[in-house]
């Protein structure tokens, strides 16, 4: 009798996985859609004028860069230099230097020749003490800010905290920004004054050709690793959060660049960390959720943008283990941000991010690590102890295999009807056979760390995991 109680529970949460892929897919398939629509508009409407020569000329606000900074040695001189080059009216920069134990802040010094400089804060944000305060001799549009190590949210609170300037983006100290980006991320702001964030589209610049900090050839990474993050970027920026922009609900924006309003993010009392009361690896995610939250409950209108144009380029790990740790650490994030605003599920006062947003990305994003992984795990022990029908095989393998790459075929595409950065044909040959190699075995493998991510958010886990850096190739 319990063997036969047990076997039906076992078919239950099977047809319930299958039930969690079709729903998976179908919202994929529905912002896949919608993000071509809406590349096909923006397409239309970069054709009909010069966006640059329009903001240029338009009274853009002024902006400041933040790009924390924690043992970025092999990167921050060239990605600096790069930040340095950008196209854009009036903008300064402030490097964050996070406690490095490298020579992060000697590197810098060295490059940019900094001196002691005097800058007054202009809000209070709780954060970690801070050594000292630097300006380019060089250019004075760099500053660089010695604190002691608090975290990445913490680093971004000093920048808010010495930020003069209306509208500030966060981004990484590794990652290098294309030069027309600000001009192009700025543009949400300048079409609705209630714009309180806008995201851009991040790219992998493994396998690239840097030449004083810009990508000037781009080409795939032969690292096989790196790959399949470029499949995964292409799918979740043009295919996803296009889409969800369609629905005026974005809810990420990547900690690798984003531009915020700054007033409204003091209002909220800045990044969450560790000295502001709420601490998280997802501090991206969750400053976007309590800016949603902020305006729903005081009602004040507003938007929160993505852009698909303005791109920064990002160095990916290019190891198994280093590329576990982050995944890991991505759902952990996403996890500990739902868990902590779970009041805005279902939740009519949040309007669509409470009835649409957050129930995707709590049920099915946050809870679909651990719904995949016993899904797999029970669906081979059905086949291995012959008690699955092939209606069930076909159906699941349908559903968890076949549809995701279709799904990545269809980010492809976009891909190359919008901005077409991988020009050459193998390239291109290499992104479509990664849409069939990628279903069956790396799927699984990240299904395995996000839900080690999962359940090390149950259980509170804390720390970010080592990144390594190689730091981005030069041109030959």
């Amino acid at each position: 009798m319990i063997e036969v109680w047990l076997w039906r529970l076992i078919h239950g949460f099977n047809w319930v996985v299958l039930v969690y892929f079709i729903a998976l897919n179908i919202v994929y398939f529905a912002t896949s859609v919608m993000a071509f629509r809406s590349l096909r508009r923006y397409a239309r409407r970069l054709r009909s004028f010069d966006v640059d020569d329009l903001i240029a000329s338009g009274g853009a606000p002024p902006i400041t860069l933040f790009a924390p900074a924690y043992n970025e040695e092999a990167t921050c001189v060239e990605s600096t230099r790069s930040l340095l080059t950008l196209r854009y009216p009036e903008y300064e920069m402030l490097l964050i230097n996070d406690g490095s134990k490298d020579k992060t802040l000697e590197r810098l010094k060295e490059a940019f020749h900094l001196v002691p400089a005097a800058r007054a804060p202009t809000a209070e944000i709780a954060t970690a003490a801070i050594r000292g305060v630097y300006r380019s001799k060089r250019n004075p549009a760099l500053w660089v800010i010695d604190k002691e190590n608090g975290g990445k949210a913490d680093a971004l609170n000093v920048g808010v905290n010495f930020c003069r300037t209306p509208l500030f983006c966060a981004m990484d100290a590794d990652s290098l920004l294309e030069p027309e980006a600000l001009m192009r991320i700025v543009r949400p702001f300048l079409e609705e004054s209630r714009t309180v964030a806008a995201g851009g589209i991040i790219r992998i610049a493994n396998g690239c050709t840097v030449e004083a900090g810009i990508v000037t050839d781009v080409r795939l990474p032969s690292n096989i690793w790196a790959q399949f993050q470029v499949l995964e970027y292409l799918r979740a920026f043009l295919a996803g959060r296009m889409g969800w922009d369609a629905l005026n609900a974005t809810f990420i924006i990547s900690g690798a660049f984003g531009l915020f309003r700054r007033s409204t993010v003091v209002d909220v009392g800045g990044y969450s960390s560790k000295f502001t009361g709420f601490e998280t690896v997802g501090e991206d995610i969750e400053l976007v959720v309590h800016l949603h939250r902020h305006c729903y409950e005081n009602r004040i209108p507003y938007r929160v943008a993505y852009v698909p144009d303005p791109v920064a380029w990002t160095e990916c790990p290019e190891s198994m283990k280093v590329l576990g740790r982050q995944r890991d650490r991505w759902q952990r994030g996403l996890n500990e941000v739902t868990f902590h605003h779970l009041k805005m599920l279902f939740n009519p006062r949040y309007g669509r991010i409470g009835l649409i947003a957050f129930p995707y990305f709590c049920l099915l994003e946050g809870l679909g690590p651990a719904i995949e992984f016993f899904g797999y795990v029970s669906f081979l022990l059905t086949i291995v102890l012959g008690q699955a029908s092939w209606l069930f095989i076909v159906c699941f393998l349908m559903a968890a295999i076949v549809l995701g790459i279709a799904l990545s075929l269809a980010a492809i595409a976009l891909e190359e009807l919008s901005f077409r950065r991988y020009r050459r044909f193998r390239d291109l040959i290499r992104l479509f056979l990664l849409s069939v190699i990628e279903g069956v075995g790396y799927r699984q493998l990240n299904s395995y760390w996000r839900f080690k991510g999962f359940v090390g958010a149950i259980f509170r886990q804390k720390g970010w995991g080592k990144m390594e850096r190689k730091g981005f190739q030069p041109k030959k």
